[in-house]
């Protein structure tokens, strides 16, 4: 009975080591980086989560490699991810960086995708209104 008590004491001591990085990316790879993500996103406030998703793809397409990218976002907040990703937009900017050509600067990029996803939200909620519409499903 003794033993049996020490191995639960053990065993709640680890699962709650793992709690303590609750506002963190984990990166110890790409599987668990991508879940942190998805759990960040949902507990940030709207204005904010396009930014940090922004971010985070950012750096993704800044270090191809796996590891690299993997040791740049491990341990970090939204907030990290999000001053990360300003900075890499400004240095691509700066050496003429095709797809930024566009933008004038961080916010108007920002600002731009969060007008797309709202179009595409747009779009979404219509689709499925109409696609209800034409539901042949019937009650008995």
């Amino acid at each position: 009975m003794r033993n049996l008590s020490a191995f639960f004491l053990i065993v709640a001591t680890f699962s709650l080591l793992g709690c303590g990085k609750a506002d963190q990316i984990n990166g110890h790879n790409s599987r668990t980086a991508y879940r942190s993500v998805k759990v960040l996103k949902e507990r940030l406030p709207p204005e904010k989560r396009i930014e940090f998703e922004v971010s985070f793809w950012t750096i993704r397409d800044a270090f191809p490699d796996t590891d690299a990218f993997l040791s740049q976002v491990d341990g970090k907040n939204p907030n990290e991810i999000i001053i990360i990703g300003r900075e890499i937009y400004q240095h691509r900017k700066n050496q003429g960086f095709e797809a930024y050509d566009k933008y004038q600067s961080w916010e108007d990029m920002i600002a731009q995708f969060s007008k797309e996803r709202l179009q595409q939200d747009r779009t979404t909620k219509a689709d499925r209104i109409k696609e209800k519409a034409n539901d042949v499903l019937y009650k008995l």
